[in-house]
């Protein structure tokens, strides 16, 4: 081998073993450094979408008659006027309300919810006890009781009927009132069905819109008369007002014309 060629060959030896033959990093360096390789997008998968599942179509009801039906108790059926208290028993003035009645002598029908009936038998009991009417007023006061089907005004009225004879085994329940005087055939027919006689008013002071005690006097003093069946609530809200009129009616009425239990 010629000296040039051996030395040619010898510094590129050389080069080779100190890494500096080239740009490029040794493998020691590459291994120092990794290259990061993008992490795997994970697929989103779709939400799924909110159902709404459309309430039940409400029960169509009968309209209302024109006028309200024939057979309706508006009176009395003597010369004394018959005091009705409805939407009881209520803890608050029911009480109120039987002791006034028992101060003056007087006896009254008390028109009952059966959800209230229910919630108070003692007060139930009392009204019984102490001598007075008892009547039907549905289940839970619905104003358009007569306009469902035959079976459901049946079955609101036997369940009022067992929860005031839950209170009052013996007690007979003479009469029914429909809520708002809202009347229907079909109601009466029920009604009827049930030994129930159908109960309606001559005289309403409107005491359920809350009126001043002076205006609730005036209403029934105006419009009462002989055989009078006059309109009164002892419950469904604020009574304070009719308490303190029928602290001035009670007395007024038996002095003019009797107070008598329905016949």
């Amino acid at each position: 081998m010629r000296p040039r060629t051996v030395l040619v060959f010898a510094l590129g030896l050389v080069l080779l073993v100190t890494g500096c033959g080239g740009p490029g990093k040794t493998p020691e360096k590459a291994a120092a450094q990794p290259s990061v390789s993008a992490a795997p997008t994970p697929s989103a998968s779709p939400k799924p979408k909110p159902t709404h599942t459309a309430p039940p179509p409400k029960p169509k009801l009968r309209p209302l008659p024109k006028k309200l039906p024939a057979g309706l108790h508006r009176r009395s059926g003597s010369p004394g006027v018959a005091l009705t208290f409805d939407d009881g028993p209520d803890p608050r003035y029911t009480p109120q309300i039987l002791a006034q009645l028992r101060a003056a002598h007087v006896t009254a029908t008390f028109c009952l919810v059966g959800k209230q009936a229910k919630r108070h038998p003692e007060l139930v009991a009392q009204i019984v006890r102490e001598g007075h009417q008892l009547c039907n007023h549905s289940w839970r006061h619905d104003v358009d009781l007569g306009r469902r089907p035959l079976a459901e005004i049946r079955a609101d009225l036997e369940r009022t009927n067992r929860a005031i004879h839950a209170a009052a085994p013996n007690a007979p329940i003479t009469w029914f009132r429909q809520p708002g005087g809202r009347w229907t055939a079909e109601e009466l027919t029920v009604a009827k069905q049930l030994g129930l006689r159908p109960l309606h008013w001559s005289v309403d002071p409107q005491d359920w819109d809350h009126p001043p005690a002076k205006k609730i006097i005036k209403r029934v003093e105006s419009a009462s008369h002989h055989g009078s069946v006059i309109l009164m609530h002892d419950a469904g809200g604020d009574r304070t007002q009719t308490m303190a009129a029928c602290r001035r009616l009670i007395p007024d009425l038996k002095r003019r014309y009797g107070i008598i239990r329905l016949r």
